[in-house]
């Protein structure tokens, strides 16, 4: 049997609304950010005003073209994504049911995803650039009790990671 994957719901509400919603019901959540844009060129603003706490943390990576960082998840962690230079493809999947999520999103698609445990989770750069990941974890990293959990990339049956075309 194919994998049947779905887009994440996107919603247009408050992060502490679409950080609720995921949790509740164990799916990622797509929150869509306008630029703000004028003659000196455009930014994304007020980013997860009202979603960080001092328990969090912030980080940033990039990521390269052809590379496929996944399978992780987390016992407690929350994670926001904002790709913030090329365009990324997240991959969700939820064990328990085998459901999976893909959200292509970045610079031409902007918007936060919202992934909450336990659902394990991944990133494809798209296109010949590298990507780059702003995400906030609700967790700040612990190296002596990590909340990770991770299997290889290509351990979830069906799951697209190489371009589809139409």
């Amino acid at each position: 049997m194919a994998l049947e994957v779905r887009k994440p719901i996107t919603l247009t509400v408050s992060w502490d609304e679409a950080q609720q919603r995921a949790e509740a019901e164990l799916e990622p959540v797509f929150v869509p950010i306008s630029p703000y844009a004028d003659d000196r060129g455009w930014s994304l603003m007020n980013l997860l005003a009202g979603a960080m706490s001092e328990q969090g943390q912030i980080n940033f990576s990039m990521q390269y073209p052809g590379v496929v960082k996944a399978w992780h998840r987390h016992d407690k962690q929350t994670d926001f994504w904002i790709c913030a230079i090329g365009h990324i493809k997240a991959g969700m999947w939820r064990e328990s049911d085998g459901v999976a999520w893909m959200c292509v999103f970045g610079s031409r698609n902007p918007g936060v995803l919202i992934i909450p445990p336990p659902l394990w989770h991944g990133a494809a750069t798209v296109g010949p650039e590298s990507a780059g990941l702003l995400y906030y974890v609700t967790h700040a990293y612990d190296a002596a009790h990590p909340d990770e959990h991770r299997r290889a990339w290509d351990s979830v049956e069906g799951f697209p990671w190489a371009t589809r075309h139409g």
